[in-house]
């Protein structure tokens, strides 16, 4: 609602129009200045999950709607951004959000491989998953641009154009043609720009310093941090590092973030169960944050339980998959095949495939469970009888079997890292 005209009809005369467009962004990047009117923003609230209470303001994500040629300007800030990143070696290496070729895929597969080593080594690891509320909106700007002049390197017109980017920004919300009054914006990134993620990674970067001073093991994805520490099961103290380094993270006054209002802790002891195991659990103590333990977590949408098994993952993924499937078996006799092909491939196989690397060392039980799915899949899509074979059906639809998807995930995931 903020552009004069459509997006797509600016892409049509593109040709006509391209040399002002072309003054206006290096005008930007000469003089560090942000025009007023790419700093507003329509905040449109989306609720977080389905099952939420809608009268709950907290429930809700406001994503910013910008205007088309804002995104244009940040999109030639971010693209030199990221290759000045790059070509320095300033990004945190074990951040896998909003970085090519990383995925949540790839980070769970590192986080995995690393405990099941310790585990084969006969040692107890606590996995600690740290979810911050509000990550993006609690960026602090002054905070933030003294990183990026004294972690990243930015400075003089560079510097300018970000101050003009963070002050001075507006925005109001929008809902069923219903608007508010317009207010600045004093704290955090929009979501849904195209410089916003890369601002809150670069907010974020003295973190791995913090945490790798107290020995522990992380990952990260976005605002999702994963803390882990291993050892043996008569050197369980080693755990009060993983204790320290959560609340003096939390102390840091930079890291607003890591506020005990705002920080829900879950973690999960993975190993040989032991009488050391269950001391542990009622000794673990993170000062002031809410803390939950539990047989499983749920880690960037995989569920973990405490001997890595996935069994709890793959049941949870039969369910939901079966609850759709039994939906689209009523809708199937409206639909087409192309289209009901497409319903399948967005309810059911995005499910069966999203992180299926991981189940690398799960047993045929496990696996053959997600068989069945595919199966009762290929039999709503092509109407096939309950007792037909299934393998000529899947041949015809040329759906490689849940066993060899996650060969070909695991084999391609290979051939990548090896080949840059």
């Amino acid at each position: 609602m903020l552009d004069p005209i459509p997006s797509k009809l600016l892409k049509e005369v593109l040709p006509e129009v391209i040399d002002p467009l072309l003054t206006i962004i290096n005008s930007s990047l000469l003089l560090g200045y942000v025009p007023k009117t790419f700093k507003l923003a329509v905040i449109k609230p989306l609720i977080k999950k389905p099952q939420l209470d809608p009268k709950e303001l907290v429930n809700y994500r406001p994503i910013s709607n910008l205007p088309f040629l804002s995104k244009i300007l940040e999109k030639v800030i971010s693209s030199q951004l990221y290759s000045f990143l790059e070509k320095n070696g300033i990004c945190e290496d074990f951040q896998s959000g909003f970085r090519p070729y990383h995925s949540t895929e790839t980070a769970l597969l590192r986080v995995t491989n690393d405990l099941l080593l310790s585990s084969d080594r006969g040692c107890i690891s606590l996995l600690v998953l740290l979810d911050l509320s509000a990550a993006f909106d609690t960026i602090d700007h002054t905070i933030l641009l003294h990183r990026l002049e004294h972690f990243v390197g930015i400075n003089g017109s560079a510097l300018a154009w970000f101050k003009s980017y963070l002050y001075d920004r507006h925005q109001f919300v929008a809902v069923n043609e219903e608007v508010s009054y317009r207010s600045q914006v004093q704290y955090g990134v929009p979501q849904g720009s195209v410089l916003g993620p890369l601002l809150f990674m670069l907010y974020m970067l003295p973190l791995g310093n913090i945490i790798r001073k107290h020995g522990v093991s992380f990952r990260c994805y976005a605002d999702d941090t994963q803390l882990y520490i291993s050892s043996r099961p008569s050197e369980t103290y080693q755990f009060e590092k993983l204790t320290e380094c959560i609340i003096k993270n939390r102390m840091t006054s930079n890291f607003l973030l890591l506020n005990s209002e705002k920080t829900e802790v879950n973690y999960i002891i993975i190993g040989p169960k032991s009488s050391a195991c269950n001391d542990l659990e009622h000794c673990l103590r993170f000062d002031g944050c809410s803390v939950d333990s539990s047989s499983s977590v749920r880690n960037l949408g995989v569920l973990f339980n405490s001997n890595l098994s996935l069994e709890s993952h793959i049941s949870s993924i039969c369910k939901t998959a079966f609850f759709h499937l039994k939906n689209m078996s009523k809708l199937r006799p409206m639909l087409s095949m192309s289209n009901a092909e497409m319903l399948i491939h967005a309810f059911m196989t995005s499910r069966l495939d999203y992180c299926n690397a991981l189940l690398g060392g799960c047993s045929v039980g496990l696996v053959n469970k997600l068989q069945l799915v595919q199966n009762a899949a290929a039999k709503v899509l092509t109407r096939t009888r309950k007792y037909d074979h299934i393998s000529p059906v899947l041949s015809t639809l040329h759906w490689l079997p849940i066993k060899h998807r996650k060969d070909f995930k695991i084999l391609l995931i290979t051939y990548k890292s090896l080949n840059g």
